[in-house]
């Protein structure tokens, strides 16, 4: 079997023969064609229509159009979540907070369950009564802004879609709980499906692969036909490849360097990196809170590959960094 990588690029001087990647702002005029066992680059031109097509066409997900990048502010309802637990905990304190996030976010998060690596489970009567409110009370004071929840729960994404709720972002990717497909398919709401080998609580436990750039792919293809066979629509669905979820250092950095192939599963791609340990590691930083500078690094190397949504906890930071980021790149100011 054979990927497809576009070779993203964003530099001013565009050849005549580049192709606009997934309909925004990056454009290749080289393919990466990818196997278990090499890979070779070739022209654009010398793809298949099928494949251009599919690397090429605009993307769009829950109304917006991703034509630019999408910032999707994480507003984590928990006592233990890896970075942000207890600060928000509070409804009104998540109000504000998320109020606050509304200034620079295209989409906020709302998760109610902690994921990071060794959590657990948390009821999900617990979850509903964490995140409900918080939803409710957001658009009772006129917050228009697309929400999302977080969760790997059917039970816990009807009672936040009840409540005014836009999306559902399940880490699962519809694996945890066997109602959750349905559940959306029947909201006829947008989904996140992202990729994860296990629960928190063992997704580190050796986290092995093959090839894990293309396992996750395959992982991801997967997952796509399984809601499709489920009844959600192909344009309601967007992926996420799990960085950090089930994944050691070597892995996150494997993905991040070729993020780009997910463009070939033709859907619009999302990624969440912000504050994750593998960027500790690599800054030598133990406290989370202290990692705003890796996850922008990390985020700008996303949207360079054309990934369309980016979910961040620094959502100020990270809308001045995309927006110099976006001035330098167009050479004149946003």
């Amino acid at each position: 079997m054979e990927y497809f990588r576009p070779v993203a690029m964003t530099d001013p001087a565009r050849p005549a023969d580049a192709l606009p990647l997934a309909g925004g702002w990056c454009w290749f005029n080289q393919i990466e064609v990818l196997t278990r066992d090499a890979s070779r680059l070739i022209p654009a031109r010398d793809a298949s229509p099928e494949v251009r097509d599919r690397l090429t066409a605009k993307r769009s997900f829950g109304g917006l159009q991703l034509d630019q990048p999408r910032i999707m502010g994480i507003l984590n309802v928990t006592p233990d979540s890896f970075s942000d637990g207890g600060l928000f905990l509070r409804p009104e304190a998540a109000v504000m907070q998320a109020r606050v996030m509304a200034a620079g976010a295209d989409i906020i998060d709302i998760g109610g369950e902690s994921t990071r690596p060794g959590a657990a489970e948390v009821l999900a009567a617990e979850e509903v009564g964490r995140t409900a409110p918080v939803i409710a009370a957001l658009r009772a004071g006129g917050l228009e802004l697309p929400l999302s929840i977080d969760t790997r729960k059917a039970g816990v994404a009807r009672a936040a879609l009840a409540m005014g709720a836009s999306w559902v972002n399940d880490v699962s990717a519809l694996q945890f709980d066997p109602g959750m497909a349905s559940a959306a398919a029947r909201a006829g709401c947008p989904i996140v499906l992202m990729h994860s080998t296990a629960t928190p609580a063992t997704m580190q436990d050796d986290p092995h692969y093959d090839n894990v750039l293309l396992d996750v792919f395959d992982a991801l293809r997967t997952r796509i036909a399984a809601a499709e066979a489920a009844g959600i629509r192909r344009d309601r669905i967007a992926v996420d490849p799990g960085i950090g979820f089930g994944k050691t250092l070597a892995h996150n950095l494997t993905l991040l360097a070729r993020l780009s192939v997910f463009h070939d599963l033709g859907l619009p791609v999302l990624l969440g990196a912000s504050r994750k340990r593998f960027i500790g590691t690599l800054a030598d930083e133990s406290d989370a809170a202290r990692r705003m500078p890796g996850s922008l690094a990390v985020a700008l190397g996303g949207v360079a590959q054309g990934v369309q949504m980016i979910r961040v906890h620094d959502v100020a930071e990270t809308r001045q960094a995309l927006s110099l980021w976006q001035a330098v790149n167009k050479g004149q100011p946003e």
